[in-house]
């Protein structure tokens, strides 16, 4: 349900931060179509072959350490091409944005830090390594299912090791921010266009040398938790998450859709 109506969703999400126009509102909306049409026809199909990788490995029992890795780097694989294709529809909207309209974007981008700031970084650094754990594990166990006692363990200790992790995470999406609104002083100048597509492209270079140092050191990290969570589950887990890339599998194969015809040149091209 969330992806056939991703489009008014997205509409829904911008316009938590910035009151468009009708023209701005149909013309994202003509963008979001397309955007959705190729990625219903060339990207699902992709997803698809990926959960069938983690089937195949589980058949076999737990998957070992290469195969983690590799699945972790496919799945990294699927967001550039999402990135560039999302950077002329955000290119199109951000360099229509009136002067009111991109303060208005700044008081509401500074209002949600707030917020996320509340939020994640409430209390000191027990508790909010805590927090992480906690929030970790519901992601597991959407996988997994019930977790067992060494898995809350790898996790809690996983989580005490990522300490700073959120506050850095926290920054570098400021820091972000901050060079989207510099760009967008100079929406009307012709280098607009390579400016937002580096930040939509390559976001490390925006958000500061602590993020990028981090996120590398996550990638690892993650693909160590989830090793470590597979050598400790049981075939009841694994059959839980064969069942649940099996649910997801279907959806997509459901929403995949034909190439349009843009699409279908592009192809071809």
């Amino acid at each position: 349900m969330a992806y056939r109506y991703a489009d008014w969703g997205i509409v829904w999400w911008v316009e938590d931060f910035i009151s468009l126009s009708q023209a701005q509102e149909q013309r994202l909306n003509a963008d979001i179509e397309r955007l959705k049409q190729w990625h219903c026809s060339t990207e699902l199909p992709r997803y698809r072959a990926w959960l069938n990788n983690i089937d195949n490995d589980l058949v076999s029992g737990k998957p070992n350490p290469e195969a983690v890795s590799r699945l972790q780097d496919q799945l990294v694989s699927f967001f550039p091409p999402l990135m560039q294709s999302i950077t002329p529809v955000a290119i199109s909207l951000l360099s229509s944005l009136s002067d009111e309209q991109v303060r208005e974007l700044a008081g509401n981008m500074e209002e949600n830090h707030k917020k996320l700031k509340e939020e994640f970084l409430a209390g000191d650094a027990e508790s909010i390594a805590q927090a992480r754990a906690e929030r970790t594990m519901e992601r597991a166990e959407r996988w997994l299912g019930n977790l067992n006692d060494s898995q809350q363990a790898i996790i809690n200790i996983w989580s005490e090791s990522r300490t700073g992790q959120t506050k850095i995470w926290l920054e570098g999406r400021r820091n972000w921010q901050k060079a989207l609104l510099v760009a967008l002083e100079n929406r009307r100048e012709a280098a607009f266009e390579h400016e937002i597509s580096e930040l939509i492209n390559n976001p490390e270079a925006g958000r500061g040398d602590a993020y990028a140092q981090r996120t590398d050191e996550g990638m690892a990290a993650m693909s160590s938790l989830i090793q470590d969570l597979l050598q400790a589950s049981q075939p009841s887990q694994r059959d839980h998450l064969a069942q649940r890339t099996s649910e997801l599998n279907g959806d997509f194969k459901a929403l995949t859709c034909k190439p349009g015809s843009e699409v279908a040149v592009q192809s071809n091209q």
